[in-house]
């Protein structure tokens, strides 16, 4: 089985993406090979140790990527967390800050109970607006966050710092 140094050997670096200075971390490689896919679902699942989780939660967009994957794993439901607009029904809301601005994330009204075990998911760590948000709008709902689980974490970019959560997971870090 490959490991978490395959999953590294894999992440293309692509500089000056989405623009100049920023050196993106492009997972479509793990994506594209069965097994490290396969890997990389099963290192995000093992982060909930010997929780039983009621929902995995992914994060808009490649967060559902990998939270789909983690939810069967674990034998779990799936939930979305979507940026504004972008769910069907009666939704809960959080706005957060952007550099430039604030957007909004959203989660289904009747998607989690309160007291359900969530594990959160998503490919990528960075500044931590995004999934800052989305515990505060798991909390509101009154989940019982179990973990927050990353493939990828930009270190210098100190989003772990913006997460108040102690159960803080990521398989890679750069």
């Amino acid at each position: 089985m490959p490991t978490a140094a395959d999953l590294d050997a894999a992440i293309r670096d692509v500089p000056d993406f989405p623009k100049p200075g920023i050196l993106f971390k492009d997972i479509t490689p793990i994506l594209g090979d069965p097994e490290l896919f396969k890997t990389s679902l099963e290192l995000l699942a093992e982060t909930a140790g010997s929780e039983k989780i009621d929902k995995v939660v992914g994060i808009d967009a490649r967060g559902f990527i990998f939270a789909a994957g983690v939810a069967h794993i674990l034998g779990a439901g799936f939930v979305p967390v979507r940026k504004k607009g972008k769910l069907p029904w009666t939704t809960h809301q959080m706005a957060y800050s952007l550099e430039y601005g604030e957007d909004v994330v959203e989660i289904h009204a009747d998607a989690i109970k309160p007291g359900e075990k969530i594990l959160l998911v998503d490919d990528l760590l960075a500044t931590g607006g995004t999934a800052a948000a989305s515990i505060k709008l798991l909390k509101a709902l009154d989940a019982d966050i179990v973990g927050v689980s990353f493939l990828i974490e930009l270190t210098g970019l100190n989003g772990r710092e913006a997460l108040s959560h102690s159960k803080l997971h990521s398989i890679l870090s750069y």
